[in-house]
């Protein structure tokens, strides 16, 4: 008897450490759960704007630094003018932009995507691209900044050049540039390095030149230069157009050439798209 009463004891203990160990089990799952939750719902802060001469992405630089000559503001949101959190930033040439995509932002996202440089048919990793359909739309720029100038109602602004963001883009974080820890200069560009010095030569009638200001004209020109057309639109007789600055550009391509067809203000009416 005293036999059955131990194996009883030890059968009962037994059942007592499963049903500790399945919900110790559980509350750990239910732990991660929250965590996991707690990542997928942590949420940034946009603490700026871009302000900048294209109000829709055709026409964009495909990465910052390739038009030196395109000026743009950063503009802090009403919590963020401290004329303080940029005390020390005027000693910096270059900044990083940490930004969003805002208008590529999607649900899904695909572990594949196609370069438009490639000619939209080769599919590379999501990772191994700059492509702004991503998991999180988070866009990095490097610009130059000329000056931070202090006004009155926006507090401090921002002057910068060599910017890739289309207007009001919104700006999560700035921080100064670092060439001896950020510049890499011997580094491999992957499948992009055929791309690189791809550039076309650009037919700018000095009657439409005429209509801009000279350093307008130089910053189109270098948007131009870098082909703002997909790679897999090779059609010459085709005219394509974007916004830049409150003008309508218009330009068509053949070859290496790309010739500017006209440029006119914009009046209201939606300026054309390729």
């Amino acid at each position: 008897m005293e036999g059955e009463r131990r194996t009883l004891k030890q059968q009962e203990d037994g059942r007592i450490a499963d049903v500790v160990e399945k919900r110790q089990r559980k509350a750990e799952q239910a732990d991660m759960q929250m965590t996991v939750a707690q990542e997928e719902t942590q949420s940034l802060q946009v603490i700026a704007r871009m302000h900048s001469l294209f109000p829709a992405k055709f026409g964009i630089p495909r990465q910052s630094g390739l038009a030196e000559a395109v000026k743009s503001t950063v503009v802090f949101e009403p919590a963020y003018r401290a004329a303080e959190a940029v005390r020390g930033l005027e000693g910096f040439s270059h900044l990083w932009l940490i930004w969003q995509f805002s208008q590529a932002v999607r649900d899904e996202w695909m572990p594949t995507v196609r370069p438009p440089r490639l000619g939209g048919n080769r599919r590379m990793g999501v990772f191994a691209t700059r492509s702004p359909f991503r998991p999180n739309a988070i866009g990095l720029s490097a610009v130059r900044l000329e000056k931070i100038e202090f006004q009155q109602n926006l507090g401090p602004v921002l002057h910068v050049a060599g910017a890739d963001l289309m207007d009001q883009t919104p700006i999560y974080d700035i921080k100064p540039y670092l060439p001896y820890a950020d510049s890499y200069p011997d580094a491999s560009c992957g499948f992009s390095q055929p791309l690189q010095g791809h550039c076309l030569q650009v037919e700018f009638p000095q009657r439409w030149r005429n209509l801009l200001p000279p350093a307008l004209c130089e910053a189109l020109v270098q948007i131009l230069e870098q082909d703002p057309r997909p790679a897999y639109h090779s059609d010459s007789q085709r005219v394509y157009g974007f916004v830049f600055a409150d003008w309508n550009v218009r330009f068509a391509v053949s070859g290496s050439v790309l010739t500017v067809c006209s440029i006119e203000p914009v009046s209201g009416e939606e300026a054309p798209r390729w």
